[in-house]
Order: structure tokens, then sequence, then C-alpha cells
């Protein structure tokens, strides 16, 4: 599994990804943005956008189906790309109840309120945090 920014992928295999994926938001992706690569083909993306100074938003997470069951090694390797970026913490917003389980098992706690959750509020779901240490 490899993390590459969007930005360094050939165009050609951008649009085979988002020609079977049509949620994914292809200007954001390219701008800051990365895509997920296994066995030489784009099978996920993720934006991991720094809000303040430390603070991270993960957004547009998305694996293909058929490689849902990395999803666990690729939240763990986004993680890591964080610290590198000396993320302080990131928070996830997550509207599916499986992806919550998860992001509890990473340790990711929920967040009710605080300054970011209140600030970029979202009407379904539920906001995560994680702590970068």
């Amino acid at each position: 599994m490899k993390l590459i920014p969007a930005s360094g992928v050939s165009e050609v295999k951008i649009n085979l990804f988002l020609e079977k994926n049509s949620s994914v938001v292809k200007d954001s992706l390219l701008q800051t943005g990365y895509v997920v690569e296994i066995n030489e083909q784009i099978e996920g993306c993720f934006i991991l956008e720094a809000m303040e100074e430390g603070i991270y938003w993960l957004k547009q997470l998305y694996i293909t189906q058929s490689e849902a069951g990395k999803l666990p090694v690729l939240l763990e390797s986004i993680l890591t790309l964080a610290k590198q970026q000396q993320a302080k913490r990131v928070y996830v917003h997550s509207h599916q109840p499986v992806v919550n389980i998860l992001l509890e098992a990473l340790q990711f706690h929920p967040q009710k309120e605080n300054v970011f959750v209140d600030k970029y509020n979202v009407d379904k779901g539920s906001w995560w945090a994680y702590h970068v240490s």
C-alpha cells in the first residue's frame, strides 16, 4: 500500500479511479489529497487538511469495497503521515457506525463540543479526535 500525493499521479489514473467512484471531489483531491495505491491500482483516497497549526482534518476518506479490509492499516498509515507533518491532533467526521467502531479501536475519542467541532459543524454523524504523540 502506497500513499501518494494526488497531484503527482497521472491524470489518466486519477480519472479511471474517479469514473468508478463518483462521490470523490476531484478538485479537492488534486489540491491537497492523497491516493492509496495497491498493486499499481488506485483503490482509495483521502485529504489530510491542515486547519490550523498542528490541527488536521481527515476528509473524503474512501477505499474501494474490494480493499475495505485494509481500512485499519490505511488509517494507521494516515496517522503516521500526520505525525510526519507535525500534527498534534487529527479530527475525523464519521457518518458510518462501522467506521465509528474502527475509530474507537484505533484510540480516536468522540467529540461532543470543542472549538474545532463547533467551528466546522456538520449536521449528521459524529466527530472523533486522535491525539498524535
